[in-house]
């Protein structure tokens, strides 16, 4: 008898056992998506407290969308390949004017997603200005310089009255690598949600329109990332 129970509970184990891994395997991976949205808001943070060096105030007021790109670095040494994955936050409202939204789950790719110094990992920040630009990476992915036009911010106090000519793009976009932060242009860099990371995150499938709806709650890590934002958007008022 004990012969059969042991077998019995053997048997148990192993029919348990890749349930309990493919648990173990989501957990870790919403830890790591988890720990991706507190990095870039991290990230924000350290930008936007460049007070003579960051963004421009009058960017950032106009902005419909943020995404943080943290730790870009190339997959194809000698190619350019590059892939990033990162976090989109965008103000909602039917004209994207209101509170930002929770993180959306990003991800980018592409040949020519601006320059690196000695390999070193990149930041990326993208700042998407109007409606149009808004409701094409909600859903889609977005090949930037063909589907949306983009072009390399406007950096520091000093490039406040530059800054319209270059409001003219959907999206500006920036880099910090070694310190060292400056506009850089991202034409045939690819960006979408990433569904999975979504997926993982908020417990279910759900769009990028759902979240900026408010429909899935805010992740305890986005808190960083979203009050960066509200203060820029309580500064303009």
């Amino acid at each position: 008898m004990k012969t059969k129970a042991n077998i019995l509970a053997l048997i148990i184990v192993l029919a348990a056992g890749p349930l309990l891994l493919a648990q173990e395997e989501k957990k870790e991976e919403a830890g790591t998506e988890r720990n991706r949205i507190k990095e870039s808001g991290d990230v924000l943070k350290q930008i936007l407290d460049m007070p003579d060096k960051g963004i421009p105030k009058s960017v950032l007021n106009g902005a419909k969308c943020v995404i943080v790109m943290p730790s870009v670095k190339k997959v194809a040494v000698g190619i350019g390949g590059t892939y990033g994955r990162g976090v989109m936050s965008c103000r909602t409202g039917a004209d994207y004017n209101g509170r930002w939204s929770a993180p959306i789950m990003m991800a980018s790719g592409g040949g020519n997603i601006g320059f690196q110094f000695g390999g070193q990992a990149t930041d990326f920040v993208i700042v998407v200005m109007n409606d149009q630009g808004a409701k094409s990476l909600l859903s889609n992915k977005v090949k930037l310089g063909a589907d949306a036009s983009v072009a390399a911010g406007p950096v520091g106090r000093t490039a406040e009255a530059s800054t319209n000519a270059s409001m003219k793009a959907q999206m500006l976009s920036y880099s910090r690598s070694r310190g060292v932060f400056a506009g850089v242009s991202l034409s045939g860099a690819t960006l979408r949600p990433d569904g999975g990371a979504n997926k993982s995150i908020y417990g279910r499938e759900v769009s990028g329109q759902e979240i900026v709806d408010g429909k899935v709650p805010m992740p305890p890590e986005a808190g960083q990332l979203v009050s960066q934002l509200q203060k820029t958007q309580a500064a303009q008022r």
